[in-house]
């Protein structure tokens, strides 16, 4: 039994697949694809220099890793690793292996502090504990049975309020990448994210390969996107939140309830059978929403924190 680390070949579609079915295996509630793996290896800025490794055990791939510089925060030298292994191949070193090699290049890239996501399970915290990972905010995992749940009904939109979808601004996106850094820049977390290059956004974000802009609800007013449920789905029928948020000056009119509603009834209505989104533990406002829908938490993660050096 010998494991190895390498990073994906570029280009290689059973890397992408390999990478995607580990990933779905170890955390099910975020959406991975061949795609969309292809996609964070192709697209993401340069500044991230984004890299995805692979653990093989005799030729056999069990474990991933994913690694990146926070380039967008304000703070420099920050870092993200995340590290998932197959349930069924645990106890052969993949972990360490990944965790170890992760590090040496963050660290080769001048970063000094390294964020990773860990599942809040015993096992999966002291794994990260005993590597000198710190926990830090907890983040929670919702799941809705979207085909036996009974939604509420969408709210009637406050006056001058209309819903529209992303695919109404594909023509000139750069509203709602505007709306998207103003709601970024407020979320909750222990890493600061400032959206600044549109350039960057198109590639990233509007163009990931399982955004939904049909099903991404956007309310308007006065001609202006002001509130937002981003919409990813995983080529089958789960359909799955991510950013949901709303302008400042639109705030506390109930648009987040209107927007994940109405996206939530046509995503139904396109026959999604399973819901996800996730929230930062500490954002009472979302999780109210969340519940008024129906989701119910399904799993919690932690985020840890290391310093290099």
């Amino acid at each position: 039994m010998t494991v190895s680390v390498r990073a994906l070949r570029p280009g290689n579609r059973s890397d992408a697949e390999a990478f995607a079915r580990i990933r779905m295996l170890a955390l099910p509630y975020v959406f991975f694809t061949a795609d969309s793996v292809e996609h964070l290896t192709a697209r993401l800025h340069p500044d991230a220099h984004f890299t995805a490794l692979l653990a093989e055990d005799d030729g056999e791939a069990i474990g991933t890793a994913q690694l990146s510089l926070a380039h967008e925060s304000p703070e420099p030298g920050q870092a993200l690793l995340n590290v998932h292994v197959r349930p069924d191949r645990t106890g052969r070193g993949a972990g360490t292996a990944l965790v170890q090699a992760g590090e040496e290049l963050l660290a080769g890239l001048g970063a000094h502090k390294v964020f990773s996501w860990v599942l809040d399970e015993p096992a999966d915290r002291v794994f990260a504990e005993r590597r000198g990972y710190r926990p830090g905010s907890t983040a929670q995992f919702l799941l809705l049975d979207l085909a036996k749940a009974e939604l509420p009904p969408v709210p009637a939109p406050p006056p001058g309020v209309e819903l529209r979808t992303a695919a109404d601004f594909a023509d000139d996106p750069r509203p709602l990448f505007e709306l998207d850094a103003e709601c970024t820049a407020d979320e909750p977390g222990d890493v600061d994210h400032r959206l600044g290059d549109y350039g960057a956004w198109l590639e990233e974000t509007w163009r990931h390969p399982l955004l939904r802009h049909d099903l991404t609800t956007v309310a308007v007013a006065d001609g202006r996107p002001v509130a937002f449920t981003a919409v990813r789905t995983d080529g089958g029928v789960r359909y799955g939140t991510g950013m949901t948020g709303t302008a400042r000056a639109h705030r506390g009119r109930g648009l987040a309830k209107l927007v994940k509603a109405d996206s939530l009834h046509r995503a139904r209505a396109a026959g999604f059978t399973e819901a996800h989104t996730g929230n930062d533990a500490g954002n009472e406002p979302m999780l109210a929403v969340n519940r008024w829908l129906g989701y119910r938490v399904c799993a919690r993660e932690v985020q840890h924190v290391r310093e290099l050096g």
